[in-house]
């Protein structure tokens, strides 16, 4: 057993839509099969028998037959796919809930660092394929199963002989054409969801990205890439079209030889007088309805395999255990003192990224002692790959860490990491601007907040005149904060901490946008502006010593050597 075949097995039972939904479906889907095959066996009555030219009233019920069969068989269809897409639906919002929370626990780190248009297609192309668990494979096979052995038991009632027969073609029909979907479309349908994945990934990559492919003549190259999936896409896609006309083929031929079988061994019977002609027009016709009632179970071994592909590619996108990299909710959190921002301190702190366990590398963040007062501001500096970042989110709990990690006493883990983060923020070196005006971007960090305090902090953060010159708070920002400066993003991404009402800020290398002449003034402006909070900043660069009281250093030379761990030192 693989191991995320647990995981794709939960998945796939989040997908099933439970037995009292799922039910009407199931029932209008037999009712629909039964009306096919009762159509097709009054129409072959009613026509035989008229040929005798008998009474018009011998032939009455002949006619309401076929017609009460002909409504009923698009009524039941229709009521059929009303109740199972109904169905199928409303637990898709359930399964895409149930991605969601599963993923809160792990988010941000422990998320695989899979591609934005790798996840979307995880997360909406992949989940809505679920909905075929139900819809093309449970609900078409029961009631396929039920109506063929109605049907068989039915002709069984008229001639044993033909129905044995018949059961026995329809048996090595169905398997034949499993056989043959499976030779010719079994691959294409477990690549199915991953290629329309990587397609899906590419795509948005380059639209991202267009600007600078262009800016390096690397567009065109990146669409014969994006061609080369499409390619192989159509290939799956057509290799899939092959197998479903192999399976047609089949069905036709079961059909065909089913009629031939029945007719066969019910001949006998009408010589024998113990059929008339009409009976033996049903025995010969039916299995050609049968026929038609049995070509939905091949599909669904193919729906079912495309369906598994998806569930185990929406697995994969979650975690199935928390990595021992990240933090365990406390079953007993305690409760943080009230009273403005709390004292850090941390004593051996070291930490991991998820995966890293078992790797023989090197920690991320090598132990490391720290200490932040209450209103105090600790500059946090070292090369890159030093553990700056990895520090901030364990500051955050983002990150499970090692050593002692307290505020006011008490230590981290024994903290509920939500209201954590309450009281510290993190301002990461890329901010996340969402593609809304300036006010959305601020307002979920408090969505009491009036238009004049919105405007009060961006004010504030420096942006005032900025955002009166675009329209004031109704001014996009652009996918990912296309329409605004590196720095700018970081201003907007510091008001919406301010508006959160964090105790303890961590700034991750606000100025990493900016030009060197203009960051010792972004610093200052944005230090400025969160007054009176304590602020943990995190850069690779020098800050001048008036902006900040205290200074760590990771990844130093200390004493000739490379140091493991830190160097502090506070700075007047």
């Amino acid at each position: 057993m693989s191991r995320t075949e647990p995981a794709t097995r939960r998945v796939l039972r989040e997908a099933m839509p439970p037995f009292r939904r799922l039910l009407p479906s199931v029932l209008a889907g037999i009712a629909s099969g039964a009306s096919a095959v009762a159509l097709l066996a009054a129409s072959a009555w009613l026509i035989t028998r008229a040929a005798e030219q008998p009474p018009i009233l011998f032939l009455s019920l002949g006619i309401v037959g076929v017609r009460a069969f002909a409504l009923s068989r698009a009524v039941f269809r229709y009521l059929e796919r009303l109740a199972g897409h109904d169905a199928a639906f409303r637990q898709l919002a359930a399964v895409r809930a149930g991605v969601y929370e599963r993923m809160l626990p792990v988010a941000p780190d422990g998320v695989p660092a899979t591609r934005g248009g790798e996840l979307l297609a995880r997360f909406v192309g992949d989940v809505d394929e679920l909905q075929n668990l139900a819809l093309r494979v449970v609900q078409p096979v029961v009631s396929a199963l039920v109506v063929l052995l109605a049907a068989v038991a039915g002709i069984a009632f008229l001639a044993p002989g033909a129905a044995a027969g018949l059961s026995l073609v329809l048996v090595a029909g169905i398997g034949l054409a499993l056989l043959a979907q499976h030779r010719a479309g079994a691959r294409a349908d477990r690549e199915l969801a991953p290629l329309r994945g990587r397609l899906q990934q590419a795509v948005v990559e380059h639209l991202r990205t267009r600007e600078l492919l262009v800016a390096y003549g690397a567009a065109e190259a990146d669409l014969d890439r994006i061609d080369g999936v499409a390619a192989e896409l159509g290939r799956v896609s057509r290799a899939r079209a092959v197998a479903s006309g192999a399976v047609a083929a089949s069905v036709a031929a079961m059909g065909g030889v089913g009629a031939a079988v029945a007719l066969g061994l019910a001949a006998p019977l009408l010589s024998g007088g113990s059929i008339d002609g009409p009976t033996l027009a049903v025995l010969a016709l039916v299995p050609l309805a049968i026929a038609e009632v049995a070509a939905a179970v091949p599909p669904a071994a193919a729906a079912w395999r495309v369906a598994r592909s998806a569930a185990q590619r929406v697995a994969d996108a979650v975690p199935a255990e928390v990595p021992p990299e990240l933090p365990v909710p406390s079953t007993s959190p305690r409760a943080l003192p009230d009273g403005g921002a709390p004292r850090l301190e941390l004593r051996g702190v070291s930490a991991d990224w998820p995966g890293a366990a078992g790797s023989g590398r090197p920690a991320a963040l090598r132990p490391v002692d720290l200490d932040v007062a209450p209103g105090e501001r600790v500059l946090v500096r070292g090369p890159s790959g030093s553990g700056k970042t990895t520090l901030a989110h364990v500051l955050v709990r983002f990150l499970e860490y090692g050593g002692s990690y307290r505020l006011d006493g008490v230590e981290a883990r024994e903290l509920d990491a939500h209201r954590l983060r309450d009281r510290i923020g993190l301002v990461e070196q890329r901010p996340w601007l969402f593609d809304e005006s300036i006010r959305q971007n601020l307002i979920f960090a408090r969505d009491t907040a009036s238009d004049a305090e919105l405007e009060a902090v961006v004010e504030r953060v420096g942006l005032g005149e900025w955002m009166r010159e675009r329209g004031g708070l109704d001014a996009p920002v652009g996918e990912r904060g296309a329409l605004v400066s590196g720095g700018q993003a970081h201003r907007i991404a510091l008001a919406r901490a301010m508006l959160a009402d964090f105790d303890v800020l961590v700034l991750d290398e606000p100025t990493a946008s900016v030009d060197r002449a203009r960051a010792e003034a972004l610093l200052a402006e944005l230090l400025g502006a969160a007054s009176g909070r304590s602020v943990v900043l995190i850069s690779h660069t020098p800050v001048a010593p008036g902006l900040v009281d205290r200074e760590l250093v990771l990844g130093c030379a200390v004493g000739g050597g490379t140091a493991l761990g830190r160097a502090s030192r506070a700075l007047g």
